[in-house]
């Protein structure tokens, strides 16, 4: 109805101005400005523009010349728009219902999955060729992007490791260090000296001091690589900053366990992120909630701390699990059972079954 509509419309702006020569497309826009005062006129705000409205202008755009189209109240772009919609609806003929490539089962679609993941050496064609055998004809690639889209990768890429895997799998022989200073009771600053084990996540704490120097800081070296002898994994990277704290003995005493010193861009403490992170943590759940009388204090406190966060406190690297596993799977415990134990005068909290 409104294609017919718009086709007489369209032969009346034609007739009117192919009758008088330019004064009868003159007259047309005469009449298109009219009628756009006409719209603009019925009631505040922005223009609503009916259906017989965008009929009429869309008709009428093809009789008058495209320079004097700034007569309209719409852009060209919408009045070509508006012509498009109506020649669309001219050709309103029903679906043919012809069928196109029927689509692929649920069943066949699980059925290659299932033989790609058991299967992970087999190329696209050597599925082909199995469902083949079961009486299954389905194309290379169509089995390419069903993988594709489980996301599972062509064949023989499919068991390589992820980047998650590989960087944790380097990550067995890094240690990461940094010093952080807790502030005392008396306005002392005492220093710590941090390292982390990247793969299993274990902390080991040094004991404060008020001066670092060269033979303090090279002792704590010392410490580490003998409390690290015992490892299945042997140190491949020492990564810190560029501390004027850390001395040359500090850096030969782990070049002469067969470990090469990283040190980190200056001023990036991104690049030594796994020790900042743990700092924080350490400042968040211990030193910043205790009031620290000295370094006996700290010691005992940091002591303390760091034996919950290697054998109890839960990490979300490690699925949940604390750095230093048990040897025996806990049993299950009834909820009536637990126990809370405190530490650190209530600060921290653990929880336990009942010991038989």
């Amino acid at each position: 109805m409104l294609f017919l509509l718009g086709l007489i419309i369209r032969a009346f702006c034609r007739l009117l101005a192919g009758s008088r020569g330019d004064d009868g497309s003159k007259d047309l826009e005469i009449l298109v400005l009219r009628h756009e005062l006409r719209v603009l006129r019925r009631k505040t705000g922005p223009p609503k523009l009916r259906t017989i409205d965008r009929v009429l202008l869309a008709a009428a755009s093809r009789s008058i010349p495209r320079e004097r189209w700034s007569c309209f109240l719409v852009t060209p772009a919408t009045l070509l728009r508006w012509h498009r919609e109506l020649v669309k609806k001219k050709w309103t003929y029903g679906k043919t219902g012809l069928p196109g490539r029927p689509p692929i089962g649920p069943d066949v679609r699980d059925l290659v999955l299932r033989i790609a993941r058991e299967n992970p050496r087999r190329g696209c064609i050597r599925i082909k060729g199995e469902l083949a055998k079961l009486g299954i004809q389905i194309s290379a690639t169509t089995i390419r992007n069903l993988l594709r889209t489980a996301r599972l990768c062509p064949a023989p890429r499919r068991t390589g490791p992820t980047w998650t895997q590989f960087l944790r799998a380097q990550a067995q022989g890094v240690i990461a260090c940094d010093f952080f200073t807790v502030e005392t009771a008396w306005l002392r600053t005492l220093y710590v000296l941090l390292f982390i084990e990247l793969g299993s996540r274990r902390i080991h704490l040094s004991v404060s001091t008020e001066h670092p120097d060269a033979a303090w800081v090279t002792q704590q070296a010392r410490n580490i690589a003998m409390d690290l002898d015992d490892r299945p994994t042997a140190i491949r990277f020492l990564i810190r900053d560029r501390d004027t704290k850390f001395v040359g003995p500090f850096d030969e005493v782990f070049r002469s366990e067969g470990a090469r010193v990283i040190l980190t861009p200056i001023r990036a403490p991104n690049a030594n992120a796994y020790a900042e992170r743990v700092i924080e943590t350490v400042r968040a759940e211990c030193t910043d909630w205790t009031l620290i009388l000295g370094r006996g204090h700290l010691d005992r406190t940091l002591r303390t701390y760091a034996t919950h966060y290697n054998q109890s406190r839960p990490h979300r690297a490690l699925a949940l699990a604390p750095p230093v596993a048990e040897d025996e799977a806990s049993l299950p415990v009834r909820p009536r059972d637990v126990r809370r134990r405190d530490l650190l005068g209530g600060l921290i909290h653990e929880y336990g079954g009942v010991a038989a």
